[in-house]
């Protein structure tokens, strides 16, 4: 009778921990479906940028460029707007970062510092390389030993597309920022 009971017993231990672990389970498939994950799985980090625009663009004192029309293949990952109130007299800065469809990084950086500040602190060890005629408007090419530049003077701001993507893609950005 011993041996009877603890073969009995043995079936019902396998059969809790076979339950439990299809309750964890469950637990596991409603926490994935529920909570935020990267959907394309490339570990890319996005953000909604359009309302921070919105906001930034009634604060700046210089017309705040933002792009419209970019493909959804274009990801911003990156956005910020600093008062000069709030950076402590560095003037006001803007700033959106994307991974552009080929993977690399471009970022729009705006700021009313001086030209030569802003050049030197978004593509260090900049040398002239250049122009581009994007969108009916003459953009200085920058080329420094990490990054790329087309950068623009309009009014009080420096305009900088900056990061590790082509003159091609900086051009694309260019040509959908209002």
């Amino acid at each position: 009778m011993a041996g009877n009971s603890k073969g009995m017993r043995g079936r019902q231990t396998v059969r809790d921990m076979v339950l439990s672990m299809v309750a964890v389970g469950f637990v596991v498939w409603i926490g994935y479906l529920f909570l935020p994950h990267d959907a394309d799985g490339d570990g890319v980090h996005k953000v909604e940028y359009k309302v921070a625009a919105a906001s930034a663009k009634r604060g700046a004192p210089y017309p705040l460029l933002s792009p419209d029309g970019l493909s959804d293949q274009w990801r911003a990952t990156s956005v910020t707007y600093q008062p000069a109130a709030l950076g402590g007299g560095k003037g006001n800065a803007w700033h959106l970062g994307f991974v552009t469809p080929s993977g690399q990084y471009a970022a729009v950086e705006q700021s009313d510092l001086a030209r030569d500040t802003v050049l030197g602190s978004t593509v260090a060890g900049g040398k002239p390389d250049g122009t581009s005629e994007v969108a009916g408007q003459t953009w200085e090419r920058l080329q420094g030993p990490k990054s790329r530049a087309l950068t623009i003077q309009s009014g009080s701001a420096t305009t900088v597309l900056t990061g590790t993507a082509s003159y091609e893609e900086l051009a694309e950005l260019a040509q959908a920022l209002k």
